[in-house]
């Protein structure tokens, strides 16, 4: 409300855009005799009002039984808006755009097309009444700051705010929805390909009809209470900077955005210092549990400015999966990019678990066993080594389709999103062998030259020699081989707290892994507790007297699969990775003289504790 020209139609529409309430304009509903009168320089008086101010109500009582309209009218008299809130006192709330009359003067002088001339604004004046209870806006300020002002004051704003309507966004918003949180949600809009995604999301859901949609991202800001709490889930990468830079320019100090894709932390540590720069908090939040874990309680990794986190941790925590005590499967990882490395590496675990899986259906496929055959033996580890990927792989081996078993009609050729990649560098530049991450990872690449493969295998000859095993050997070689790869996995993590300084709580970790994400697993809910009395969990006396059991398994498992031409690159890494382990003494004595023959590169010796180094003239030298 406020008198003419005192910005109601632009406001209203901004409004609109912002609360996804439909519009009106209450000049639109004037009868064409107030509008000729008006033209004509002759001010309205009460009997000309009355008819329009009813309409107006019906039109509000109409709109108020399907949901919030918003309705621009002066509105300048106490009684001009009892008739308007007539039948709806509780459900009307008056918005008084305020401003001088010099001011709004200069504004009706520089109007062109409206019915209503400038001479009139002093009879506006005249009658205009104030009111008692309005939120009352001063049209000084520019439209942006006006409208968040009003919606503050309306209550309007949702809570949290999150972009990128993917499997996973959208997931999380019906998540947060459920869980009784206001949010607004954003989609792009690409012609042709992605329209009306965020709106049409919204109606395919009951818990999200209080929600709001945008393809509009300053809308979607606006839509906000401050300060905002924004959610990314883009791809990784490029889209990623490019949200950012477009939200920038829209956000305000001590905003709050939350990277939840897969993002590289070194990008991580970037961007947050890009943010920082313009006093906006930024946290990288590893997600993991898949489309049914972001719908039902994921794993959260969250790291970045632990203040920050404070702010977003109701949330966070809400959506959570929940461990064995009830506590959320989210905690604060640590500064920097630490959230995404823990992710990372969590995902690398998962690259192994996944191929040791793999490696023994393929195993017991050259014995004569048929998915339904395999599916049934991995149920009956479920007793003692029970996980998400144990459950998923025996799901996967009994689906049928068209009489056979699915699985025997998709290719055997792996993609990857590349977190698996970074993993092993990670790891190769902090020094650590994760061995059966690197062989997961690069039997992935191996199954994509799948025509090669084809070529390769008419060259060399069809292998179909049946491995000697028995189901109770495999069953110990893949406890054994998984004991390795979380060994690994957090040894990794450990060396990235200390090189970074992250200080990172590893039995904390493997909590927050017990539920909700997908290396999810009976040997995950031991972890907490192992972690806490051992530097590493082949240092463990529990874990060592299981490796003393299995490993003989493991080695047997991996021989015969070799004999056989059997691919089994994880199984085999990790009795490799134990044999030199768990060897005192191996063969880089000999790679430290080779290194010092050929680049003069010292070496230390172990009969003086190591503890000067040497460099010997090699060539020539004949018995020293």
């Amino acid at each position: 409300m406020g008198v003419s020209g005192s910005g109601k139609t632009t406001i209203g529409k901004l409004l609109s855009l912002s609360t996804q309430f439909p519009f009106f304009d209450g000049d639109d509903y004037h009868p064409e005799a107030n509008r000729a009168k008006m033209a004509s320089g002759i001010p309205l008086d009460d009997n000309d009002r009355e008819g329009w101010l009813q309409a107006l109500n019906r039109l509000a009582a109409t709109q108020l039984q399907s949901g919030s309209c918003i309705i621009a009218c002066s509105a300048l008299r106490e009684k001009y808006r009892d008739i308007l809130r007539k039948g709806l006192e509780t459900q009307v709330y008056f918005v008084y755009l305020r401003g001088r009359y010099t001011q709004i003067m200069e504004r009706l002088q520089a109007r062109r097309g409206h019915f209503m001339p400038a001479s009139l604004l002093t009879s506006q004046f005249d009658i205009l009444e104030a009111p008692r209870e309005a939120v009352i806006a001063d049209i000084g300020n520019d439209p942006e700051h006006i409208v968040s002002d009003i919606m503050e004051q309306l209550k309007l704003q949702k809570e949290f705010g999150l972009i990128g309507l993917g499997v996973m966004g959208k997931s999380l918003c019906r998540n947060l929805a459920g869980k009784g949180f206001p949010i607004a949600m954003y989609n792009r809009h690409v012609p042709g390909k992605e329209e009306d995604i965020a709106v049409r999301f919204r109606e395919e859901h009951p818990e999200l009809q209080d929600s709001l949609a945008f393809d509009d991202l300053r809308a979607f800001t606006r839509s906000l209470q401050t300060p905002r709490k924004i959610m990314l889930m883009v791809p990784a990468g490029t889209p990623t900077d490019e949200i950012l830079y477009e939200l920038i320019p829209l956000l305000s100090e001590n905003d709050t955005v939350i990277d939840g894709g897969n993002s590289h932390f070194t990008d991580t540590r970037r961007r947050s210092e890009l943010l920082a720069a313009h006093h906006i908090h930024f946290i990288g939040c590893g997600v993991s549990g898949g489309e049914e874990g972001a719908l039902n309680g994921p794993s959260l990794m969250p790291g970045g400015d632990p203040e920050a986190y404070k702010t977003v941790q109701p949330f966070l925590e809400a959506i959570a999966a929940r461990d064995r005590n009830g506590a959320p499967c989210c905690t604060y990882i640590g500064p920097e990019g630490s959230g995404h490395f823990v992710k990372m590496v969590h995902n690398g675990i998962e690259y192994a678990e996944m191929e040791l899986l793999a490696e023994i259906y393929l195993l017991f496929t050259r014995t004569g066993k048929n998915p339904d055959d395999i599916a049934g033996i991995l149920e009956q580890w479920k007793m003692e080594e029970n996980s998400f990927l144990l459950d998923i792989t025996i799901d996967i081996l009994r689906t049928r389709e068209n009489g056979g078993w699915l699985i025997d009609s998709i290719l055997d050729k792996a993609g990857n999103k590349g977190t698996g990649n970074w993993t092993a560098i990670a790891a190769a530049r902090l020094g650590i062998p994760a061995t059966m991450i690197v062989a997961s990872l690069f039997a992935r690449y191996i199954s994509a030259f799948k025509e090669e493969r084809i070529a390769m295998e008419a060259l060399y000859g069809t292998r179909d020699s049946v491995p000697d095993i028995d189901e109770n050997t495999v069953f110990r070689a893949y406890r054994a081989a998984r004991l390795i790869n979380h060994h690994q996995g957090f040894r990794l993590l450990r060396e990235a707290s200390e090189a970074y300084r992250w200080t990172l709580d590893l039995p904390e970790l493997a909590r927050i892994w017990t539920n909700g994400c997908i290396i999810r697993s009976d040997l995950m809910e031991q972890l907490p507790a192992i972690l806490s009395t051992a530097h590493s969990l082949l240092a463990h006396p529990d874990i060592a007297t299981r490796m003393k059991s299995w490993n003989p398994a493991l080695a047997r498992l991996v021989s015969a699969g070799v004999e056989c031409g059997i691919p089994v690159p994880a199984l085999g890494e990790a009795v490799q990775y134990f044999n030199g382990a768990t060897a005192s003494r191996g063969s880089a004595n000999l790679i430290q003289a080779q290194r010092d023959y050929f680049g003069a590169h010292t070496y230390r010796r172990n009969d003086d504790g190591g503890t000067i180094v040497h460099h010997t003239a090699w060539k020539n030298t004949g018995n020293l």
